[in-house]
């Protein structure tokens, strides 16, 4: 037996609560982890609300993600004590997720929690909510792959204040780059000066309908918003420019025009976290471990236990 989350719904009835589960509820596969942490992303906190039809069978455990250790392995990579992190693969959607203390799942979608991490700081940095450092360092190797450096100009970051933002600017200023942020929080500024922004711009100057082409500025950019925000981004980054793109906290429409990718040659780049190949999260945690500051990730978690996700 084991504690999780376990998400029912019937008829008239959607109820997310802690659990005590037996083994046999673990679905098929070939390494069973002990889990030590999970991060609350956004995904999460729908599955558990029922606000989004995120779940898509039930009953389910939720949990997009889950950092801990081998405790039983049938796959050749893995042996019993092994630390690992697991990210997405429908992970807390379809297949029973990482708010538990156990999950079973395919060898194939676990990484080897790199040095010096713990398994708390490898949730600490997480995946598309909290402190979400996996996907911003998906973004910026997006960018670098894009060749943009650090001698080309600013590098915008929008919804900075969120976990991918966060983790953006940081890993941006390590790395170099001159890092402006967009944030609707006006009192967010001395933090996001904390964490490498040299500038930080209101939101509003970006969420209303602009030019199809306006001042040309980024070098490149890094999206969490997307809607009109990531229109305006577009319409303003330098010829040769990347903008990354791995959000929609400003919704699902994107209101803009051609006239940046035609006449300036800007590339729109999506990144996604979830069924990203095994050898690009093996290089975004490779990297993460030489470029994050490990330090400021303390600033950037809170920690709670397993029974207070659900109180919402």
């Amino acid at each position: 037996m084991f504690q999780a989350i376990l998400i029912e719904k019937s008829e008239d009835q959607y109820r997310a609560a802690l659990k005590e589960i037996n083994d046999d509820h673990l679905p098929d596969g070939d390494v069973t982890v002990r889990v030590a942490y999970s991060t609350l992303n956004y995904k999460d906190a729908l599955a558990i609300t029922g606000k989004s039809p995120v779940i898509r069978r039930f009953p389910m455990i939720p949990g997009i993600d889950l950092a801990g250790a081998v405790e039983a392995s049938n796959h050749p990579s893995f042996q019993t004590g092994d630390p690992v992190l697991l990210n997405g693969w429908g992970v807390g959607e379809s297949h029973e997720g990482g708010l538990a203390q156990k999950a079973r799942v395919k060898g194939d979608w676990l990484i080897p929690i790199p040095a010096p991490f713990s398994p708390r700081q490898a949730m600490a940095i997480g995946t598309a909510g909290g402190t979400a450092g996996y996907t911003a360092m998906l973004c910026v190797l997006t960018l670098e792959r894009g060749g943009i450096t650090p001698t080309q100009g600013e590098i915008l970051v929008t919804g900075a204040t969120g976990g991918v933002g966060s983790i953006a600017v940081a890993l941006l200023t390590k790395l170099g780059y001159r890092v402006v942020a967009i944030s609707g929080k006006r009192e967010a500024e001395p933090y996001l000066k904390t964490l490498g922004a040299v500038e930080v711009l209101e939101r509003s100057d970006f969420d209303k309908p602009g030019n199809p082409l306006g001042k040309a500025r980024w070098a490149g950019a890094i999206d969490v918003v997307g809607g009109q925000v990531l229109a305006n981004v577009c319409a303003t980054t330098q010829y040769g420019g990347v903008v990354a793109a791995c959000g929609l906290a400003g919704g699902m429409a994107f209101p803009a025009t051609v006239a940046p990718f035609i006449l300036r040659g800007v590339t729109l780049a999506g990144v996604d976290s979830v069924m990203c190949p095994r050898a690009t999260r093996l290089e975004a945690w490779t990297r993460l471990a030489r470029d994050l500051d490990i330090a400021k990730l303390d600033a950037l978690t809170q920690e709670i236990g397993l029974s207070e996700t659900t109180q919402w």
